[in-house]
Formats: structure tokens, sequence, C-alpha cells
């Protein structure tokens, strides 16, 4: 009840100022003359056009469910109907709030009822409201969905009128966010219903049907083959996309065919070295780039230009000296606002307020850019303050921006060149550490992975890192849900672990933890055990240090190792396996653990004799180790082991048709002779 209390005497206040210039605009919608009812409804769509404060009282006064109950009357006349539906658009064209209020009131299923209606003028007002209620942010566009017959029949309408045509194609290309959304729209004939309307005498109609076949295909193999053998009146549908990419065409239809052509592209219909890719989409979404163009029409253009050539080297190369590109992507930071717009006040506002998506979309064209190629990540990085640029990044508000700038760090670390010079002269690692103390795991990925480059063995910036703490939040990585992050945190320790000094090996083995140490050992994704075996041959890699390790740890590892040689597990995995084990057989006194373990030994014999070489040679390694003859106790293991038939099985390989084998095989027995 207190609610209720609290609440009227609000309403009431807002009321009395809107009451007496609105009100009667409502009366008049309860009349009992159904002509007066209509010219009410007349009033009112002249009262509020163009004006959202009115349409905001109406809103408020109740009219929308009113308005909706006279649209559904089969009693009322065919004129009041189409009235009804042309006032509720013009209230959708209002502000949000309006929209969220025809939502809440149920007009979607109301006018998706009134398309069942054979009169052409009342489904086209419907249509449009509907058309402009979907393209609203606020409206959740599952509703298209809710009714299965609803898709087949508006597919049905697109041949009734041009408008009928603008505004469905508008709601699919609106409504359409998601593979089920695709998959629906594709199993009701999309692509057959809507490519003729490709050559539309209406632009409007040409532009909608292109922005249908843009969300069609994102990221969806099944609609972009279909494309490719789809005809619009004997021409190839992709024909004809390449020649809506021509300079003379509007900027938002070059822009979306070449969105509709590079995702045919990513998804395989089209080949990347195709002349329609090469030679006119490419060079048109270089164009978008260029600081002429509005501030929208860059971002989109950088970020399907970065999407297009992810995965292609050659689209890399020849994008990166397409009009000078490298060098335009800096004015992204430097000029938020387009040539063309400086003299509007309006627009200057509007850009400063979204130059943030400039800089996101020029982070992401340069990482992709720059993702395979030497020579075009060091002309990225000679770009003016380019790496001042990316360090500032990383710190931004807007985590889009943020994303972006480590996904273009990432790109550039995979360069030894620049680990080595513009990495270390920006302290770049700084920045990134703190990146990674508390960031979304899409952020997480990208900072570790870019972490992992720069602690390898030849990258000045391992040392400071080390000594930043590091191996504390790189263990913490390990115990993540998240594959990804697992495999980053474990490979950074086993970059770390490489060639590094005692001090590091024994806190690296502190921090995780052994028990950690061999979670990840039986952990269910390959990735991760490979890295943590890579870690564990990094730890046992001098005699000291192996002699150390087994000495504390011994007993674990040799039955972690045990049970990855008897499991189900790679080729790889298992080669890994036996190097570690002829690194312990390398160690002074951690041979005796292989030494006094038959089951063991039987392993490597068998492994000796197994069918793939690479595990030939690793086993023998383990033998070679275990016999060699400089060494403490060499003749008692040469002894053994000759009793248990290792010195026949070497024989037998010293005739393998592997010269790699063979030579180790070799090197094995002379250890006997000599």
């Amino acid at each position: 009840m207190m609610a209720c209390l609290l609440e009227a005497p609000l309403r009431i206040s807002v009321l009395s100022e809107v009451t007496a210039t609105s009100r009667h605009y409502v009366d008049r919608l309860f009349d009992p003359d159904p002509q007066n009812v209509l010219q009410g409804v007349i009033d009112m769509k002249n009262a509020v056009i163009g004006n959202n404060r009115q349409k905001a009282n109406l809103i408020v006064l109740g009219a929308v469910p009113r308005l909706l109950y006279l649209l559904q009357q089969s009693s009322s006349s065919l004129e009041l109907r189409t009235e009804c539906a042309v006032v509720l658009g013009s209230l959708a064209m209002g502000t949000e709030n309006n929209i969220k209020s025809l939502v809440d009131c149920h007009i979607i299923p109301a006018l998706l009822q009134g398309l069942l209606c054979s009169d052409l003028i009342f489904i086209e007002a419907c249509l449009r409201c509907l058309r402009t209620v979907f393209i609203s942010p606020v409206t959740p566009v599952q509703l298209l969905y809710t009714d299965p017959t609803v898709i087949p029949h508006l597919m049905s309408l697109l041949s009734r009128s041009q408008h009928t045509q603008e505004y469905i194609t508008q709601i699919f290309a609106h409504c359409c966010k998601t593979p089920e959304h695709q998959t629906v729209l594709f199993n009701h004939g999309a692509i057959q219903n809507i490519a003729p309307l490709l050559i539309s005498p209406s632009y409007k109609v040409r532009m909608q049907a292109l922005k249908c076949f843009s969300v069609l295909a994102y990221e969806n193999a099944q609609v972009s083959m279909t494309l490719v053998n789809v005809l619009v009146d004997g021409e190839q549908l992709f024909q004809v996309f390449v020649r809506m990419l021509q300079r003379d065409k509007p900027i938002e239809m070059q822009l979306t065919a070449a969105k509709c052509l590079t995702y045919m592209c990513r998804a395989g219909a089209i080949r990347t070295d195709d002349n329609s890719i090469v030679l006119k989409t490419l060079p048109c979404l270089v164009r978008m780039c260029s600081k002429e163009r509005l501030l929208e029409e860059r971002v989109e253009g950088a970020e399907t230009l970065a999407f297009l050539m992810e995965p292609d080297i050659e689209l890399q190369r020849i994008a990166s000296v397409t009009d000078h590109l490298v060098s335009m992507l800096a004015d992204y930071f430097k000029y938020p606002s387009s040539v063309s717009a400086i003299t509007d006040i309006k627009r200057l506002d509007h850009d400063l307020k979204h130059a943030h998506e400039l800089r996101q979309a020029a982070f992401k064209l340069y990482a992709s850019l720059g993702s395979n190629d030497e020579d075009i990540r060091k002309k990225i990085t000679e770009t003016e303050n380019m790496m001042d640029r990316i360090v500032s990044g990383l710190s931004e508000s807007s985590i889009k921006v943020r994303l972006a700038a480590v996904r273009c760090l990432h790109s550039l670390s995979r360069s030894v060149q620049q680990l080595r010079t513009s990495f270390h002269d920006h302290a770049v690692w700084k920045p990134l550490m703190k990146l990674l103390q508390n960031a979304p795991d899409e952020v997480l990925v990208m900072a570790s992975s870019t972490l992992c480059n720069l602690l390898l063995e030849f990258s000045p910036s391992k040392e400071p890192i080390l000594e930043s703490g590091v191996i504390e939040l790189l263990c913490s990585l390990t115990q993540s849900d998240s594959p990804a992050l697992r495999v980053n945190g474990i490979w950074a320790l086993m970059n770390m672990a490489f060639q590094a000094d005692q001090k590091v090996k024994v806190e690296i083995v502190r921090a995780l933890g052994t028990e950690q140490l061999f979670r990840l050992l039986s952990d269910p994704d390959t990735n991760v055990l490979m890295k943590t075996l890579g870690l564990l041959r990094n730890l046992l890699s001098t005699r000291p240090h192996i002699d150390q390790v087994m000495s504390s740890h011994g007993k674990q590892i040799m039955q972690a190792v045990t049970l990855i040689l008897e499991g189900e597990h790679s080729i790889e995995v298992k080669e890994q396996t036996l190097c570690i084990l002829a690194n312990i057989a390398d160690g002074n006194t951690a041979k005796e653990l292989i030494m006094t373990n038959d089951d063991m030994l039987q392993k490597i014999k068998y492994y000796m004799g197994h069918s793939n070489v690479k595990l030939q040679l690793a086993a023998t390694f383990c033998i070679s180790n275990l016999v060699w003859n400089e060494e403490d106790g060499s003749q008692e293991r040469q002894d053994k082991l000759r009793e248990m038939g290792f010195v026949d099985i070497l024989h037998k390989l010293t005739q393998a048709s592997d010269p790699n084998l063979c030579d180790r095989a070799k090197t094995a027995m002379q250890q006997y002779l000599a």
C-alpha cells in the first residue's frame, strides 16, 4: 500500500502541467461518435508531428492503449485503423522512453496482427511503425521471432510494394543479431526473396536489401556459399556487390557492399586473391579510412578492413602499401572530425565524444596489418608516437580501446626486433602489468599472450618484469577456469624458466606449488599439458638444477611421467615427456630415480621399439644419458641395462633408416666400447 501512497502525489503534479493542453486529444478518442473519433485521431496526428513534448504527454495520459484498441477493433473503419497506426508510428519517432512505453503496451503483437489485413495502405502504416520500433536499441529483437508464422508472412509481403520492401528489409537487417536469427531467415528463403531487390528502382530498397545481406553473411559459411551461386537478372550476385563498390555510388552503399564481399571472403566463398577482393574490396575499404570521411565511416572502414585481412599475409602486404594506409591511420588519433565537418559545431561535438571509437578501430587495423610481416611492424612502430599511443591506449577508460590497444601490442610483440627496441625503450611492460591486475577475461587473454612474448630470453624487458612480482600473477592465471588463460599463465612461466638461474626456478616452483604443477599435468586441455611439460623441461635443464628439483620433488615427478606415458596422449605429449625423462637421466643423483625404477626402464624399452621415430629418438636419448661413460657408477648402470636387453635394441637401431636415430644409437653403443 505504501508505494501507491507515495506515488500518487507525484503523478498528479506531472499531470497537472500537461493536462490542460493534451487532455482533450485523449478524451476525444472515447467519443461515442466514430466520425468524431476519426477527426480526433487526425488532429492528434497533426499535433504530435515533430513535437516530442506533446508525444510524451499523450503517452503519459494513456493514449497508447486506446489507440491500440481502436486499431484492433474490427468495427473500426479502415481509415480509422490506418490513422491510429500512423499516430503510433509518430509517437515511436520520439525518445527511447516513448518506444519503451509502446513496447510495454504490447504494440508489436498488435501491429503484427494488423499485417494479416488485406488493405495495402493499412499494412504499410503498420510496417512503418514496426520498422521504427524495431530499429530502436531498446526494443528486444527477439520479439520478431516469438511467433513462428511472422517471418514467412513478412517474406510474402515483400512483393506488395516498394514501401513494404523497404520497411521489411530494414526490420530484417536490424533484427538479425545471432547465428540462430541468420538460420531462421535463411530457412524462410531470405536470399531468394531479397536478392531481386538489389536492382530495385528505389535506392532505399536497394540499400536495405544490401544491409540484409551483410548481416546474413557475417561469419556464416552456409549463407556465404549460397550467395556465390545466386543470379540477379542473369548476373552473379557478388558481381552486383562489386558494382555497388564503385566510387560514384553513395558511401553507405560502397561500405555495405564491401562488408558483404569481406564476409563472403572470410567464410571461404571468395578466394583472398580474387580480383573482386584485391582490386575492388580492399581499395574501397582503404578509401573509407581517409580523413575526408565521417567518423562512423572511418570506424567501419577500418574495422572491416582489419577483419578482411586478419588471416592473410598477402592482403596485409597489399594494404600496407595502398594509399599510405599506415600514416593515414595515424590521423585517427589526431583528427576525430573529418575535413568536411569542420564547420559543423554539432558534428564536432559528436565526434569528440566518439573519438575513442576511432582509436579502437585504428588499433584493431594496426594489429591486423602487423600480425605476420616484420617490415609492416617496423613501419607501424616508426609511425609518429605510435608506441606512446599504444601505451596510453592501455589505460584508457573505454574497455574496447584497452582491448584493441593490447591486441595491437600483441601483434607487434611477435617481432624479435621490436621486443629488443621499441618495447624496451617505452617500458611497455609497466602498463601491461597494470592491465593484468583486474581486467575482464578478453583483455587478460591478450595481455597475458603479450607478456609471454616479453618474457622470451632475448627480450630486454624480461629482467624488470621478473623483479615486479610477475610470478605470483602468472601462477594465479594457471588456476583460471578459462583454458586460454591457463595456457598463457603456464606458457609465460615456461618462457621465464628457459635458461633461468636457480633462484628464479626455485621461486617458480615455490609460487606455483607442487600440487598445482601436478594438477596442470593432468589438465584436460592438451595445450595446457604441453606447456606444463615445457615448463618442467626448462626447470630440469642443467645438472645442479636437475638434481636439486629431483631431490625435493622426484617421487611426484616420476609418478606424473609414468601416468602420462601410460595414458591416452598424443605423440607430441609423449615425446615431450620422454625428453623430460632424458633430462632427469642427465642428472648426477637424479638418474638413480630411473635406474631403481624397473617399471620406468621397461617403458623406455617399449618406446625405443615404437613405430614413431620421434618417440624412439627421445627414448634412446634417455638410455644414452644413463650409460654415459665419464660418470660415477656408469659401469653398474651399463651392466644392468645390458642384462635387461637394451644393448640388443641399440644394436638393432644402428641399422635404422632414420639417420638421426641411427647416430643416436651408435653414440650410445660407443659408451659400451670405450
